[in-house]
């Protein structure tokens, strides 16, 4: 039996013992594949493993010179109204969660205001003070839009036709941009072929999307974030850990779960147990008899 197998096989019978929502599985181990599948195979909204896509696209803008990560964001956006200490803000800081500026997130954010990038950036920054929210990978994406025009298009062209993933509808906010820190709906196995380029360092099938450092920048230089366990370290969109794997993380369970040479993909709906089923999944591939 494949490690590939193997691996999938404990994860399925600890999603059984638990009885975790799990609706799909997809187990890459160096070349091998392995996969099950719970729930009808459909595209469900990744939730914010979209916010790694949206670090992907602006990677491959950078690489293209469309943009500097570390230039202020006000270059992108001139017209924009800032609050007190936006102007050092830059993309990378947008994208990390280490504006300063305070927006929670809430589920009407997009319709709040009549522009959300422009309400987010005309409040103030505290400094390189990290906050989850939305609207951070929103107002970045907005940004990214001054120079690539829409985003969605841009994303469909040079990241998502490439990986063969076609017709992919976004959600969109009412300006109609991108929702950008979610609302991006995906296969199980779309979904790991996105894992498999990072994990290859943006590297598919032999052609180089975009350069290894961006893809390493999701899961380096770590910075402080919150104080629970998987959630207190956060880079480009990935959290570190839990162990000593790194995981893209959406709400209701959605996982890139990236360990040694392993990536495993889980779709589900069941928010409070993602947490134990990664910690599960690390441990088994970090397990002496699996490596």
């Amino acid at each position: 039996m494949t490690r590939a197998l193997t691996l999938r096989d404990r994860i399925v019978g600890r999603v059984e013992d638990t009885g975790f929502g799990a609706h799909g599985l997809h187990v890459l181990v160096d070349a091998e594949v392995a996969e099950h599948r719970w729930t009808a195979d459909i595209r469900e909204d990744v939730h914010s493993v979209a916010k790694g896509v949206c670090v992907l696209a602006s990677g491959i803008a950078a690489d293209e010179g469309l943009v500097d990560l570390d230039e202020p964001v006000s270059a992108y956006l001139p017209g924009f109204i800032l609050g007190s200490g936006v102007e050092h803000v830059t993309l990378r800081r947008l994208l990390s969660m280490s504006s300063g500026v305070d927006f929670p997130w809430s589920e009407t954010m997009m319709t709040d205001w009549p522009d959300l990038a422009r309400e987010f950036l005309g409040r103030p920054s505290r400094g390189r003070v990290f906050q989850y929210s939305n609207a951070s990978t929103y107002t970045a994406m907005t940004a990214l839009g001054a120079r690539v025009g829409d985003v969605g298009d841009y994303i469909d062209t040079r990241l998502l036709a490439p990986l063969g993933i076609r017709d992919v509808e976004w959600e969109r906010c009412p300006n109609g941009r991108i929702a950008a820190g979610g609302g991006l709906p995906l296969r199980t196995e779309e979904m790991a072929r996105i894992g498999r380029l990072i994990r290859d360092r943006g590297v598919w099938e032999e052609r180089r999307l975009l350069s290894a450092a961006w893809v390493d920048a999701m899961h380096g230089a770590w910075a402080p974030a919150g104080t629970g366990p998987g959630y207190d370290r956060y880079a480009l969109a990935g959290w570190a850990g839990p162990g000593g794997g790194w995981r893209l993380h959406g709400a209701h369970g959605q996982l890139l779960i990236f360990a040694e040479d392993a990536v495993v993909t889980i779709s589900a709906s069941d928010h409070f147990g993602a947490d134990a089923i990664a910690e599960f999944v690390v441990e088994a591939i970090e397990e002496p008899d699996f490596l």
